[in-house]
């Protein structure tokens, strides 16, 4: 199998959760201790103002309510020594009907290798995988052309848009979390 590093193949990735300690030294611009916590080595991606901002709405989601932890960030990793090139999860537990919105970066240095797919493939696993989880949502600013793409080949469909106060102006997708089964026999 081609390494997960190379220009060739599909990107195969993995997400560890990101631990609200590792999320707190990473709000100190601490990226030795965050990589201690998470036993990997995290790259200055994980200290941009972007990425600062998410892991402060973040602790403050998980110190609400901590059952939300399991829900938040991951990092996505590749290769066998798992080196971190982005973050993905989901803003939060599915709601009252069963939706989990997800999210996704990449660092630049990554981009376009077919890892934020591998991370959204993931993402729409993990949430098949939760009874509780009827459909899964992506929200994505109408300029964002790398995350249409990203999308667009999971059966997302435009379900309207919304202000989000961060991002601005949203469109909103959605797909079933398990896909619908056919009728008939093979």
């Amino acid at each position: 199998m081609a390494d997960d590093f190379d220009d060739r193949g599909p990107r195969r990735v993995r997400c560890a959760e990101l631990s609200g300690a590792a999320m707190a030294a990473l709000l100190d611009g601490d990226l030795s201790k965050a990589g201690a916590l998470t036993g990997v080595p995290l790259t200055a991606y994980f200290l941009t103002d972007r990425a600062r901002w998410l892991w402060r709405y973040r602790l403050g989601q998980m110190a609400a309510d901590p059952g939300r932890a399991r829900w938040m960030v991951r990092q996505v990793l590749v290769g066998d020594g798992g080196l971190a090139v982005g973050h993905a999860g989901f803003h939060g537990p599915p709601d009252g009907t069963g939706t989990v919105e997800i999210g996704y970066s990449v660092a630049p240095a990554f981009r376009r290798r077919g890892y934020a797919r591998s991370a959204v493939a993931e993402l729409l696993r993990r949430a098949a995988a939760e009874p509780s989880v009827l459909t899964v949502r992506a929200a994505v600013a109408p300029d964002n052309r790398a995350s249409l793409a990203t999308i667009a080949g999971f059966g997302f469909a435009e379900v309207g848009e919304q202000w989000d106060e961060e991002d601005g102006r949203e469109l909103l997708f959605e797909v079933p979390a398990r896909p619908a089964r056919k009728g008939g026999t093979a």
